[in-house]
């Protein structure tokens, strides 16, 4: 083992070793959600560690982080690289932070190697990706673009009550100045989000890294099932409206619609009032996500998912609603930074295969204003959003070395 791969390692383990004591959730696995404590002391991790590598750092109008290296942005044919730094509830410890970990060390790999770039090169962490707070996914990088509009997301508000205003002001954004960055967005020149894959694919394939074909589109849907709260004991069952009873329709329609389409769908959160042992209840929120290879298939799976709710809300006494809260479009990542890069890493030694993904990720919205790819670092159980995810050390270091490449092959030469 070389002295190089020796320093890495180390390196690798102390830097995404800080980050991960951050938000270590009692219950189970990671939570840093949008503009916590947590959060904020991630985005000062953030600062700290692209200081130590002596990058200047800076917050666009939409609270997402740039580390900078080389010459001055304005110049343009900006090379960007980084993920995010939120986290789903007791979700794993690699989702996100491991692409911005690993762009702060690709920087730092080059720096040592004395490497002069010829573009300013920036690591980015994007604002709540997850969108594991307000329900709404790439909040950061989508606001960057223009992709999403502050007076749809600003006043939406979490299980507490908090707006989404409130949360950032605390955490030092400016919620009047949130939106988009045009300027910003025109000076990229290239976009590449390191993730470790959120599949088994490089499992199956044996390979420690991939490059990224397109994200399947995918969308979120908040249903609301409204019958009437009444007593457990005393309402004879013909009598009821229990909205439960539409719950268990929607998660039975979801997985029937997904099977025969051949997409993903799942009822993975729901919130029941009055939420009692004893009270039929009165009320069920629950959320639908649902990812297809195909737009049109996607459509498909939910006009079937709400008809077969309707069905059994009209059996059962029931009022019906079905409001989208995100859908993000089918993206392909493109072709000629990605046919480039594939050749950059296999004369570097790799031999990156070629994936699709169903996991939604920053660079799909950037991909329509930017020439956008990305790298995926092999996961050996498949498993994510889970504490059981995880990615082999010596895979992480791959995909560190791919990406430094990779910024080498678009800055530095």
């Amino acid at each position: 083992m070389s002295g190089s791969t020796d320093r890495l390692r180390d390196e690798f383990e102390a830097c995404f070793g800080r980050l991960a004591a951050i938000g270590r959730d009692p219950a189970g696995g990671w939570t840093r959600l949008a503009w916590t404590d947590e959060d904020r002391a991630a985005r000062a991790w953030f600062r700290s560690e692209a200081s130590a590598r002596g990058l200047t750092v800076d917050q666009d109008p939409a609270g997402n982080l740039w580390a900078w290296w080389g010459p001055d942005a304005a110049a343009g044919g900006v090379v960007a690289v980084g993920s995010h730094l939120d986290t789903v509830r007791g979700g794993g410890a690699y989702d996100g932070a491991l692409g911005v970990v690993s762009g702060l060390l690709a920087v730092g790999e080059l720096i040592g190697r004395e490497m002069e770039p010829g573009r300013p090169v920036a690591v980015v962490a994007f604002a709540d990706e997850e969108g594991g707070r307000f329900g709404v996914p790439t909040f950061g990088s989508r606001l960057l673009t223009g992709a999403l509009d502050p007076a749809d997301v600003l006043e939406r508000a979490d299980q507490d009550g908090v707006t989404v205003a409130r949360a950032m002001a605390a955490a030092g954004v400016e919620p009047g100045r949130v939106g988009p960055d045009p300027a910003r967005v025109g000076r990229l020149g290239a976009f590449v989000e390191l993730h470790v894959e959120q599949g088994r694919g490089l499992v199956d394939l044996g390979q420690p890294v991939a490059l990224g074909t397109g994200i399947w589109p995918h969308g979120r849907w908040r249903l609301t099932v409204t019958g009437e709260a009444n007593h457990a004991g005393t309402t004879r069952l013909a009598d009821r409206r229990d909205p439960m009873l539409g719950l268990a329709a929607a998660v039975l329609a979801a997985r029937a619609a997904a099977e025969e389409l051949a997409a993903v769908a799942t009822v993975g959160r729901a919130l029941v009032e009055p939420n009692s042992a004893n009270s039929v209840p009165g009320r069920v929120s629950a959320w639908l996500d649902a990812r297809a290879e195909q737009d049109q298939t996607l459509d498909w799976l939910v006009a079937a998912f709400q008809a077969g709710v309707e069905d059994a809300a009209g059996r059962n006494g029931l009022a019906v609603e079905l409001d989208c809260e995100s859908r993000s479009p089918a993206v392909e990542l493109d072709r000629d930074l990605t046919a480039r890069l594939d050749a950059c890493l296999r004369a570097d030694g790799l031999e990156p295969p070629a994936l699709p993904t169903a996991a939604g990720h920053d660079a799909a919205a950037l991909a329509a204003a930017v020439p956008t790819a990305m790298l995926f670092v092999r996961n050996p159980t498949g498993t994510s959003h889970s504490p059981e995810e995880t990615a082999e050390l010596d895979d992480c270091l791959a995909g560190i070395r791919a990406l430094a490449a990779a910024i080498e092959e678009l800055a530095c030469r």
